[in-house]
């Protein structure tokens, strides 16, 4: 580590005086001198000639826990600058110093001029911070707009909006394929039992995937998309298997008996699941193979009830999950390095359904209480939350998947 950057981290030198310190010096800054990849929150002013650009951007950086706004240029620690470039791209400029001098330039594309700004906001997260940018993120999420769950997507800050379903049944766990172009998720449609659907982007036509007598819940695939894991009860009670991305030759590995076995999910490397159980008598989280064996239980040591698991695919050090702590629920992460879990929510509502998002800082949850379900982004560093809607606006929306090419 350089003794400037040493310096900077310590908060005894600006970034802005390292600007000036390169210009003293008769040279132009370059953004690797004062890129720092610590836990600094960095006051940041966006600008742009475009008041909707502007607006967006700014509610993007808002969810960030890297980055503070700041109301004006002066005294800011970034200001990143988004200049529309024609339909779809944005021309981004990263500046710091006072006078700003420009770091970094570079003009981002995208399908649409939203599309580009939010893309461009992720090379300005990747550039000043080093972390992959989470904005251009897409979810599919569950949506009660109609009075009926079903099945939506919408970019991270819920523009774009599209109703997949419209089955006026009840739709649940909606996942996103690894390659982006393929959803599955629970319906009741039809039979008015939980049967797994797939839904195909490219063609918006949906199709039976596991039909099988008894409940077909918890499909989620594989880190390479060949594989798919579900929780079926054909065989008289829930356990845990693994077949096909399509569904086909499910082999069922766990063989507990118990009411409880839910919500598995995929190592990073595609070799083990953790999954919920109460085969000792209450909810908790367990690991083993992908094969079934080397079964053992997750030493979580924080609620007698332990849910809604998701391994963090940048971090496999760390998985979220949903814990009952005095009277309500919250997210905690547990770190296998350290052996141990931490509450990452706080506040008087329910927080549930955690989803890592690509940097492996940030989650999108949802926020529940009696009268409202929201989906926000936390940062599991700091505890800022973020929320992604207000409250009424859209009804009630849960149970978010997110996904980013």
């Amino acid at each position: 580590m350089s003794k400037r950057v040493f310096l900077l981290l310590c908060g005894l030198i600006s970034i802005g005086a390292l600007a000036s310190e390169a210009r003293a010096q008769g040279r132009e800054v370059d953004i690797d001198d004062i890129v720092v990849r610590g836990e600094d929150v960095f006051r940041l002013y966006v600008e742009s000639g475009d008041s909707t650009l502007r607006d967006l951007m700014r509610r993007a950086f808002r969810t960030h826990g890297h980055f503070q706004l700041a109301d004006r240029a002066q005294g800011a620690d970034f200001v990143f600058e988004f200049t529309p470039a024609g339909n779809d791209g944005v021309r981004l400029a990263i500046k710091s110093g006072s006078p700003p001098q420009v770091l970094h330039e570079e003009t981002v594309t995208g399908r649409s001029l939203r599309r580009a700004a939010l893309r461009a906001g992720d090379v300005a997260v990747r550039r000043t911070t080093g972390l992959r940018g989470y904005f251009a993120g897409q979810l599919t999420f569950i949506g009660r707009e109609t009075g009926h769950r079903e099945v939506y997507t919408a970019d991270l800050l819920l523009g774009n909006r599209t109703q997949l379903t419209n089955d006026r049944s009840k739709s649940v766990s909606p996942r996103w394929a690894p390659d982006g172009r393929r959803i599955v998720y629970t319906g009741y449609y039809n039979t008015g039992f939980p049967d797994i659907f797939e839904i195909n982007l490219d063609t918006m036509r949906r199709r039976g995937l596991v039909t099988f007598r008894g409940t077909n819940t918890g499909a989620r695939f594989s880190p390479d998309g060949n594989r798919m894991s579900m929780v079926l009860s054909g065989e008289g009670t829930p356990e845990v298997y693994v077949g096909n991305a399509s569904g086909g030759n499910a082999q069922r590995l766990t063989q507990t008996g118990g009411s409880v076995q839910s919500s598995p999910t995929w190592s990073p490397d595609g070799r083990e699941l953790i999954f919920v159980s109460d085969r000792d008598g209450r909810p908790q989280l367990y690991r083993m193979s992908v094969r079934g064996d080397n079964m053992r239980r997750i030493p979580t040591d924080i609620s007698r009830y332990c849910a809604e698991p998701d391994w963090n695919h940048a971090n496999p050090n760390k998985i979220a999950f949903t814990a009952a702590v005095g009277g309500r629920f919250a997210i905690a992460v547990y770190d296998f390095s350290e052996r141990r879990s931490r509450f990452v929510t706080r506040g008087p509502h329910d927080a549930i359904e955690p989803r890592w998002t690509n940097d492996g800082r940030h989650l999108i949850y949802t926020e529940r209480s009696a009268d409202h379900e929201v989906l926000a982004v936390l940062d599991t560093e700091t505890g800022k939350s973020t929320p992604l809607s207000r409250r009424g606006a859209y009804g009630r929306l849960s149970q978010a998947d997110f996904w980013i090419e």
